[in-house]
């Protein structure tokens, strides 16, 4: 009796074990995948960006127009008028709905429904 009772603790035990580790790996994977939509999405994080014809800066929260030409930490400037020169020299046109982060990474802005972003 005392050795199917050892048994049964022992049995509990280690289930328990089991469905922590099932549950860590689960929130590890929804994490990662939030991280890659939230560096999509990160409306916060200060960018430049092209909207309603018009180079628009978010900066510490606040949206304002670009009112002179910015150089990123990656070498790369960005004009007021939507043309960016790399530090390598060439160029690109952006577009409505471009956006480039302050450390040079392009991006697109996410869709707007109503007023909140779609997701």
């Amino acid at each position: 009796m005392k050795k199917l009772l050892i048994l049964l603790t022992a049995l509990t035990l280690s289930l328990g074990v089991f469905a922590q580790e099932d549950h860590m790996e689960k929130m590890d994977k929804k994490d990662s995948a939030m991280g890659k939509m939230g560096e999509q999405m990160d409306m916060k994080k200060d960018h430049i960006m092209m909207m309603g014809g018009k180079m628009q800066m978010m900066k510490n929260g606040k949206t304002m127009l670009m009112n002179k030409d910015t150089t990123l930490s990656n070498g790369t400037e960005v004009m007021k008028n939507g043309m960016c020169k790399m530090k390598d020299g060439s160029t690109m046109q952006m577009k409505e709905g471009d956006m480039i982060y302050m450390d040079g990474k392009m991006g697109k802005m996410p869709k707007m429904k109503m007023g909140k972003m779609k997701m």
